[in-house]
């Protein structure tokens, strides 16, 4: 046989590689194990068996198995394979029987229990911010059942750790030392239009705190929804409703319960009703029900007393009846792409904390906030530096902008009204994330306050980012490296919308925090047809013609990020540096020059601004200097770019009631003195709040944040003008923003970064 110089290329490299050429091409033989005959089994159901993928490369005869951060490589009647590129001798070859596969029984624990996949590690202490367990949600649930306290039906909008004091934990962290503290879980009860904040020892066993606030209005959880659309399915008048358009069978009718927000009493709704407003779309078997609105149709729902309380209803709009399937569009268009790493992974997790090149840091899900870094540190020059203490969401807001009556009240707090992390999206490896990503799960609190596994809830992985740096001198060597980026993803879907987000680490000292968005456009019905039809203009007053009578809605998306920086240190302060055009005073034919201007910000509300891209924002250690004498630094980079157009600021007049709920979504640089209080920006209980309970008020004293320990929130976002190509699915569209190294090294760091790897140990 004739082989291609291709052909004989990849022969050659896997005889070199894989010590197996006497047995390359040889006939399958009869197995034995211990002497005796194995027992056979199929490798393709045993490899499911075990949670792995299998792959045939007809071109080389192999066979590729993976499971996390493993990859086996095995050839017909080899007793070597290779795990994670190095050489592994099996009691028993895999052998071709009947045209298909075979591997004895005892394969998959000797490849997986190899010990040669050192991507997971052994904890030598826990980390103090390791979440919850299973047994330990569990163990909190039946201390306060067994207590004085409990009630029938308690529902639950989280339970999780009570954060351990900062300072242990860092030193906890850095020291290698263990955390001996008793482990607290605190936990939310929601009861009518009560809030209950209480803590369990899960050492004592014994409820520690119990308190009731009253007419606080708390998340939505999954029952609330259930019991939505119960009511709405049973109601008459609804059924009514429906029956004028033309809509007669409540059984295809989908709603959606949705948060009020509070207008002062103007929509008629004193703020004490615990109440949702429910849109409802119809189920035409296209799966996508999202592209047939009921419009003009509002129903609101008393939750306490589980009825329509009221009836809101505009002119009969047909529903969009033209099939808009999604599914049957996804089809994979590409040949197979492959990330390989025959070596194993550059990074290992032990527990729950992450260690790759210069970086090490902590991973978490929070039922509220979703992902959550802890203790980001880099590693230079032999010592980890401090540059954040934690890291997340801290809230968000969507707030869209058509006044008409099923749309006004569309303001979304995404993570505080619903729980974006209860609300997380398991990830599939090779679509949502790379073929090379790890997927770990995480546990959580459900509504009943039980345990709750979320399989695959975030994913890491680690990818090519282009030339690190290049230089090309005349007759002389190229000078280059290449850029890794470390990527940490977490997925939350919120009823139409999908949100990804990324905390990006790259090996030069930069932290990258994207936010995708991607799902489906929530759509409004109309007459038009056409833009050439007479209602068009009026029908697109606040929206973009996507489809013949659907309008998609002008909105926009806003992330607040809380990070809790320590650059090198607790004490830091915010300084701003605004290069700027000066007059020439050094003579010659220049009449102007460039300058940057440099302050430091006292005060809280001094900091808080919106961000101008052609200025600098510090966060500065002015007790910590480089070897130039430079304070060492990190930049707060809110617009680091985008595919959609920036939110300066929110699009409303000044005198919208979100305006008294929501500060935080108008500007993009706060910081403010560290509270372990002061969580959220929109406030810890912002459903139907009356005022600014979050970073409006956080600033209200106007704390010194001069050498201070410091939060820098950071705000940003997209004004989303809806367009054809988003419809009836979104591609994702991504904001970008950065924290960047600003003086925090001595010299590029990518230069000596073998020095500055990080271990596990």
């Amino acid at each position: 046989m004739q082989y291609n110089a291709l052909t004989t290329a990849l022969k050659k490299y896997l005889t070199l590689t894989l010590p197996l050429s006497a047995a390359l091409f040889s006939l399958p033989h009869h197995a034995f194990a211990h002497g005796e005959a194995a027992h056979m089994v199929p490798l393709y159901q045993n490899m499911t068996d075990f949670g792995a993928d299998v792959k045939k490369d007809e071109f080389t005869n192999s066979y590729t198995i993976s499971k996390g951060s493993l990859t086996v490589r095995a050839k017909p009647n080899s007793d070597t394979v290779l795990v994670n590129g190095k050489p592994l001798k099996v009691s028993v070859p895999l052998v071709i029987k009947d045209g298909q596969p075979v591997v004895s029984k005892e394969f998959a624990s000797e490849v997986f229990q190899s010990g040669l996949d050192q991507t997971f590690t052994v904890e030598a202490a826990p980390h103090p911010l390791n979440g919850l367990t299973t047994q330990e949600i569990s163990l909190t649930f039946d201390t306060i059942k067994k207590s004085k306290h409990a009630y029938e039906n308690m529902r639950f909008s989280e339970i999780k750790l009570k954060e351990p004091e900062k300072s242990k934990v860092w030193d906890a962290f850095l020291n290698h030392r263990a955390y001996n503290e008793d482990r607290v879980a605190i936990f939310t009860l929601l009861k009518g239009k009560q809030v209950i904040e209480g803590a369990v020892d899960l050492k004592t066993k014994k409820v520690t705190q119990w308190n009731v606030l009253e007419n606080t209005h708390g998340m939505v959880l999954y029952d609330d929804m259930v019991a939505v659309q119960e009511i709405i399915t049973a109601s008459e008048d609804y059924k009514k409703a429906l029956a004028k358009r033309g809509v007669h069978d409540i059984s295809k009718v989908v709603t959606t319960p949705l948060t009020v927000g509070y207008f002062g009493g103007k929509d008629g709704l004193d703020r004490e009703l615990n109440v949702l407003k429910v849109v409802s779309y119809l189920d035409t078997g296209d799966g996508n029900y999202w592209a047939h609105p009921i419009e003009n149709l509002v129903a609101v729902v008393d939750l306490d007393n589980k009825k329509i309380v009221k009836l809101e209803e505009g002119s009969i709009i047909p529903v969009p009846m033209q099939p808009n399937p999604i599914a049957a569009k996804n089809q994979k268009a590409f040949k197979p792409l492959e990330v390989v790493e025959p070596e194993g992974k550059n990074f290992s997790i032990s527990g729950q904390t992450i260690h790759w090149g210069p970086w090490c840091f902590h991973v978490g899900l929070d039922s509220r906030v979703g992902l959550q870094i802890s203790t980001a540190t880099y590693k230079d020059k032999g010592v980890k530096r401090k540059v954040m203490y934690e890291g997340n969401l801290g809230g968000m807001v969507v707030p869209y902008g058509d006044p008409d009556m099923g749309w006004y009240f569309k303001s979304y707090l995404d993570s505080g009204e619903y729980g974006m992390g209860t609300l997380t999206s398991s990830i599939e490896k090779g679509i949502d994330a790379p073929n090379n990503a790890v997927l770990l799960d995480a546990v959580i609190a459900d509504y009943t306050g039980q345990p709750r596994v979320i399989p695959n809830a975030i994913a890491v992985f680690e990818r090519y980012a282009g030339p690190e740096f290049k230089h090309q001198e005349m007759n002389q060597p190229n000078i280059s490296s290449e850029r890794r980026e470390l990527v940490v993803r977490w997925i939350s879907t919120v009823g139409n919308y999908d949100y990804i987000f990324d905390w990006v680490f790259n090996n030069n000292g930069i932290i990258g925090i994207n936010a995708g968005a991607t799902g489906i456009e929530a759509v409004k019905g109309v007459q038009a047809k056409t833009m050439h039809d007479a209602t068009a203009k009026e029908d697109t007053r606040y929206g973009t013609l996507i489809d013949h009578n659907i309008v998609g809605t002008t909105h926009q998306h806003i992330y607040n990020f809380r990070l809790d920086m320590d650059v090198d240190g607790d004490n830091n302060s915010f300084v701003e540096m605004d290069p700027v055009v000066v007059k020439n005073v050094r003579g010659g034919p220049r009449s102007s020059a460039m300058e940057v201007r440099e302050r430091t910000v006292n005060t809280e509300k001094e900091a808080a601004q919106r961000f101008d891209p052609s200025t600098i924002r510090l966060l500065s250690n002015s007790n910590k200097e480089n070897k130039m004498g430079n304070p060492v630094s990190y930049q707060v980079i809110p617009f680091a770019g985008g595919t959609h157009p920036i939110a300066k600021g929110a699009n409303f007049a000044a005198d919208e009631w979100l305006f008294k709920r929501l500060s935080f979504m108008d500007k993009q640089i706060w910081v403010t003195k560290r509270d372990e209080n002061e969580k959220f920006p929109e406030g810890k209980y912002s459903n139907r709040s009356d005022r600014d309970t979050g970073l409006g008020q956080f600033v209200a004293n106007n704390d010194n944040i001069n050498n201070k320990d410091l939060v820098v929130w950071m705000t940003t976002g997209t004004t989303h003008v809806a367009r054809a190509e988003e419809w009836p699915i979104m591609p994702t569209e991504w904001v970008y923003t950065m924290l960047k190294p600003w003086n925090f090294f001595d010299s590029t760091p990518t230069l000596n970064s073998d020095s500055n790897k990080e271990s596990s140990h």
